[in-house]
């Protein structure tokens, strides 16, 4: 007598903690996508920089002039003068640049801005003097991983609306990538308070969602 065996396929159940942890991963699932924002590097007719406190937002920038994607660089932020130093965070990046061998001549730095909307506020007449802004049509925008949503934000709201933006994170260890922020407190941090911030910015009227 043959035996005749027959697979009933049960729907998996999850256990509370199963479905808390989904829920969980779901929500840092959507934060990141909200908040990081990368796309290809590609040919622009400047590469613009947000200042911050370490110089990895500029790499990206550098790389497109190093490979020809590019001629000119932008750099904006004051930041705070740190004991001991006089120089703006705008031109720590420029001499940076300068030694990654990117010509003097070729950056354009924006020393007054204290935050990301004065970035982009404060470098529109910059940029009006310097090229005109009818002969801009491609932009890459570079700064911390986390801050890419917000600067595209901004820039949408105080430059030309017809621009083509790139956006281009830095790449560092020390940024929280968009894999894993969540996994230290340093980078929950940084990406909670970012998340508040869009928040703020909307709510004061210095970004548009519309």
């Amino acid at each position: 007598m043959n035996e005749v065996f027959v697979q009933i396929n049960l729907p998996f159940v999850f256990s509370a903690k199963q479905k808390k942890n989904l829920k969980l991963r779901k929500t840092r699932d959507a934060i990141t996508k909200f908040l990081f924002i990368k796309d290809s590097p590609t040919k622009v007719d400047f590469a613009f920089v947000l200042g911050s406190p370490t110089l990895s937002s500029i790499e990206p920038a550098i790389e497109l002039y190093l490979c020809n994607k590019t001629k000119w660089i932008v750099v904006s932020g004051h930041g705070p003068v740190l004991q001991g130093n006089v120089l703006t965070e705008a031109e720590l990046f420029k001499n940076y640049a300068i030694s990654r061998g990117v010509p003097d001549s070729r950056i354009l730095i924006e020393t007054r801005s204290t935050n990301t909307r004065e970035n982009f506020e404060f470098t529109y007449d910059l940029i009006e003097s310097q090229f005109g802004w009818k002969n801009i049509g491609k932009v890459s925008i570079s700064g911390k991983p986390f801050h890419m949503r917000r600067a595209f934000m901004t820039a949408c709201t105080y430059w030309p609306s017809d621009l083509m933006l790139t956006m281009l994170p830095s790449d560092h260890p020390d940024d929280p990538p968009a894999k894993t922020w969540w996994q230290t407190e340093g980078g929950r941090r940084l990406v909670l308070r970012e998340l508040e911030a869009v928040g703020e910015y909307t709510l004061s009227g210095d970004l548009s969602i519309i």
